[in-house]
C-alpha cells in the first residue's frame, strides 16, 4: 500500500486549516471564564458617597495620601462637616488605621479633598445628621 501526498503547497493549506479548526473553534463554544474581583474596601453604592462625619478633635489634618507622614492639605476643624467617599485600613507600625477619603470646608470657603483619620471624627449616615450634630459641639 503506497500513500500518497498531496502537492507541499496543498499541505501547507491542510495543515493550517486543521490548526484553525483545533484552535478556533472550540473556544467558540466554552462559556467565557469568570474573573473573581475583590470588593473595594468601600461597598460601592449607588451614591457617590458613604456618609457623612464631622470632625470631633480640634483639628485634623487633610492629607494627600492616608498614612501619618504624608504631606498636609491643611486642616478642618471641630465640627466642620465631611462627606465620606472612601474608606480604607491602613497598617502603621503593625496596627491597623481607618482612614477617609472626603471633602469639607477649609476655613469656611475653599473645599479640600483628601485623607484624614477616621478617629478624627464622627460618622453619620446623613447630612441632616451631621449637621445636627456638628451644632450641638460648637454651642
Amino acid at each position: 500500500m503506497r500513500v500518497r501526498f498531496l502537492p507541499v503547497n496543498n499541505q501547507v493549506i491542510l495543515i493550517l486549516i486543521v490548526l484553525f479548526i483545533v484552535l478556533f473553534f472550540p473556544g467558540c463554544n466554552r462559556e467565557p471564564d469568570e474573573l473573581y474581583v475583590s470588593p473595594p474596601v468601600s461597598h460601592p453604592l449607588l451614591r457617590e458617597y458613604i456618609g457623612y462625619g464631622v470632625v470631633t478633635s480640634s483639628f485634623s489634618h487633610i492629607l494627600i495620601e492616608p498614612g501619618s507622614t504624608e504631606t498636609s492639605l491643611g486642616h478642618l476643624r471641630r465640627g466642620t462637616v465631611v462627606r465620606i467617599m472612601e474608606r480604607k485600613p491602613v497598617m502603621n507600625r503593625g496596627v491597623s488605621e481607618f482612614w477617609i477619603y472626603g471633602e469639607g470646608n477649609f476655613e469656611g470657603e475653599n473645599i479640600l479633598r483628601g485623607w484624614l483619620m477616621e478617629s478624627d471624627l464622627e460618622v453619620y449616615d446623613s447630612e441632616p445628621r451631621a449637621r445636627t450634630a456638628s451644632r450641638s459641639m460648637s454651642q
